[in-house]
């Protein structure tokens, strides 16, 4: 420190990124890791069903996610029947969790699609569904899966391995659940 003027002068010999820099090179090694195994291949995308009976929902039991997630499917089909599987969707326990519950939900053949869905947050929030336990049981699923994890900017591995990606947790019940009243409404113009 110099005195007189009160400068510092300060002489550096490396330096590397603290915090979300240090995540996101995380993020893209693992990124480029899964690309490269093909787990965001298209060839390996399973189609969403036309009809499903069950939509099973894997996220907080609390909040407005799941909420917005029945509001949508029942409005759109009243007999659809939603099967919601608690799990954490934040926090060091959260990915092996998801990927157990993916699991499960797929050993008991409990839905038709499943929904993966978590509200906005930083990358540190949604970091769960960048590991790659997760990614992993996404690829490994036989029931069709989109990911509805953040806001419509957020992209996470999750949404990458999925077989459809929805911009929220609202826009998922949309392409999960078919509107009955448009479908019934099409079906009376064809039958004249």
């Amino acid at each position: 420190m110099f005195e007189r003027d009160g400068i510092y002068q300060i002489y550096v010999q490396a330096m590397q990124e603290d915090g979300v820099g240090a995540l996101y090179k995380k993020y893209e090694e693992l990124k480029r890791k899964l690309e490269g195994q093909g787990y965001f291949d298209s060839s390996h995308k399973q189609k969403i069903p036309q009809m499903p009976k069950v939509i099973g929902v894997l996220t907080s039991q609390t909040g407005a996610v799941i909420r917005d997630i029945i509001n949508v499917s029942t409005r759109r089909n009243p007999h659809v029947r939603i099967r919601l599987l608690p799990v954490p969707v934040q926090g060091q326990d959260a990915a092996p969790k998801i990927a157990e519950g993916i699991a499960y939900m797929n050993q008991h053949k409990l839905a038709d699609v499943l929904i993966l869905a978590r509200g906005g947050g930083s990358l540190e929030d949604l970091w769960p569904f960048n590991e790659e336990v997760v990614a992993d049981a996404i690829y490994q699923s036989h029931i069709p899966i989109i990911s509805a994890v953040g806001h419509e900017t957020d992209f996470t591995i999750a949404d990458f391995t999925a077989d459809l990606r929805a911009p929220t947790p609202s826009a998922a019940a949309e392409l999960a659940v078919p509107d009955i009243y448009e479908l019934k409404q099409k079906i009376r113009r064809i039958s004249k």
